[in-house]
């Protein structure tokens, strides 16, 4: 531990009893003994703090790849019928919404239907999200006053799994919803499939990530605030566990990701592809009937 790493406790329960799960480089992942959390203990002040995502992260993403993956139609395909479903109009606040590509496809796929705001810490991706025309709350969402705003749904996409006290972020967005409001959270999962077969070789095992939910403790997390709608397990990326196991854990680089997400989008949106899509879709499928998506998701509704 450095002089610049911050001790922490549990982020669901708060207990201070853990024991260690498991190291990979300079990581150190323990295991609650009151609720099996898995979470990083200590960490680096950059990450707790949000500044690593102003300062450094803005480069991956605001690069050409990841924006051009991100405001591709097929995007957030999932994330959008989920919403839609149970959230046809309203006002709806993006927690952690970058450079605000959901909110865009919100927006442009329902016109009318909503009234769009995003926050978030890291300011370069917020130039590019109001150069797209969504409206941005800048700094810390915690420290943030909304004074007597209220919003009808918000959203934390792969939010959650990079703060240091998400618990908090879980009750400010319930204060700031109205009666019976909506919160939408989404998080890898840490039963899935890639998790089981390649453990700390994950590449989405590393720094930036502090949690690491499994659907109870996602649950465990929020339902002090909030009842749980539906758990879906969404999401499943066979590419990235051949690589995984081939590169036998080593980093990947934000080029790299970069790269496969544009090689993904290139494979949802190519029309020749599609009978390998309905196998992938129905492989998806019968994963999350298992759990074993590599994400998982919960709609939540504000109790009163």
């Amino acid at each position: 531990m450095t002089s610049t790493d911050i001790a922490r406790g549990c982020p669901v329960c708060f207990s201070h009893e853990a024991e260690p799960a498991f190291h990979k480089h300079e990581l150190k992942i323990v295991r609650c003994a009151v609720c099996s959390m898995l979470y990083m203990d200590p960490v680096p002040a950059e990450f707790a703090s949000g500044e690593y995502y102003d300062r450094e992260a803005a480069g991956y993403y605001l690069s050409p790849a990841k924006l051009e993956s991100d405001y591709a139609p097929v995007r957030f395909e999932r994330e959008l019928r989920l919403f839609r479903r149970y959230c046809p109009g309203g006002s709806v606040l993006d927690v952690g919404c970058s450079s605000g590509a959901f909110l865009y496809q919100l927006n442009q796929r329902f016109t009318g239907s909503y009234q769009i705001a995003g926050t978030d810490v890291s300011g370069a991706p917020l130039d590019y999200a109001e150069s797209r025309g969504i409206p941005v709350i800048r700094g810390s969402f915690l420290e943030h006053d909304f004074g007597a705003r209220q919003f009808d749904a918000i959203t934390l996409w792969a939010v959650l799994e990079h703060l240091a006290e998400p618990k908090q972020f879980i009750e400010k967005a319930a204060s700031i919803l109205k009666s019976g409001g909506l919160c939408f959270v989404l998080v890898p999962n840490m039963k899935s499939l890639a998790v089981r077969l390649l453990g700390s070789r994950y590449r989405y095992i590393y720094p930036q990530h502090l949690n690491y939910f499994s659907a109870a403790t996602l649950t465990r997390l929020c339902h002090d605030r909030f009842f749980i709608l539906e758990t879906r397990f969404t999401h499943f990326n066979p590419i990235v566990i051949w690589q995984d196991w081939r590169g036998a854990g080593a980093d990947v680089s934000n080029q790299e990701r970069g790269d496969l997400l544009r090689r993904t989008t290139a494979f949802k949106q190519n029309p020749l592809l599609k009978p390998a899509k309905a196998l992938y879709r129905l492989t998806e499928i019968l994963l999350g009937l298992f759990g074993l998506t590599d994400n998982v998701a919960l709609v939540m509704r504000k109790k009163t």
